[in-house]
């Protein structure tokens, strides 16, 4: 790891006492009864999607010279790859799929639940500008760590919360920061996130990418990621993107 990079990340996770005051206020409470109601009204699952690619389209995955990637999964890909792309430092962000057994998984295979993989994100970042631990704040505190293989109304391994490390000092970091808000009792319940090697990375089909900024209207942009995202940009005002 870069040492600017080590730096801010030792910065970084000096904050996380912040981040778990953000927590006790509130700022991101699991989905409310009527987020729920709205949820299930929206669920995406009932509106079936005609993919025009494949989990093996030629999107861009490889690091550019003097960036960073980071690999995260916290329910639907359309929300996590929404709120990160709002940070300032973020390059890029591509939804697809990891930690499973199958090779070239396509969205159906995910749907099963069968294949082991998880809906994720890869980032990729600047480090200069975002470090890993402001990417791992933002991870937390925009999903509920605590729900086994579900947030909200979605269900099944392919949601369960998880962060996929590159390297020791990600896997240092993460184990870090999930443990300081472990024990500062913020949630009420346990902290479920996985934390596990990166071994493989799918793109998922390109209709699944950029999927927020693409479908605006559709029910589940507007019911589900657009109140998450109002969340996200009042909690980090200070870390966004300009205009």
């Amino acid at each position: 790891m870069h040492t600017k990079l080590m730096a801010a990340t030792v910065c970084g996770i000096a904050a996380v006492s912040l981040a778990v005051a953000a927590y006790s206020r509130g700022m991101f409470n699991p989905s409310t009864s009527a987020d729920q109601s709205a949820e299930r009204s929206a669920n995406r699952k009932q509106t079936p999607m005609t993919n025009t690619g494949s989990s093996t389209d030629p999107v861009a995955t490889t690091v550019p010279a003097g960036k960073q990637q980071a690999t995260f999964g916290s329910g639907c890909f359309w929300c996590t790859e929404a709120v990160f792309q709002q940070l300032a430092g973020v390059e890029s962000v591509v939804s697809g799929y990891s930690g499973g057994r199958l090779a070239n998984p396509t969205y159906e295979d995910i749907c099963t639940g069968a294949t082991g993989h998880a809906e994720v994100i890869q980032v990729t970042f600047d480090s200069a500008v975002v470090s890993y631990a402001d990417l791992l704040e933002a991870f937390w505190r925009s999903h509920d760590p605590t729900t086994l293989n579900s947030q909200g109304r979605d269900f099944g391994t392919q949601y369960r919360s998880v962060i996929f490390y590159r390297d020791d000092e990600q896997r240092k970091a993460a184990e870090h920061y999930k443990q300081k808000i472990a024990e500062s009792g913020a949630f009420g319940d346990p902290i479920v996130t996985e934390i596990s090697p990166l071994e493989n990375f799918y793109p998922a089909e390109r209709d699944h990418q950029n999927y927020y900024n693409d479908n605006p209207r559709q029910g589940y942009c507007s019911f589900i990621i657009r109140p998450k995202l109002e969340k996200f940009r009042a909690a980090f005002a200070d870390k966004l993107k300009s205009p």
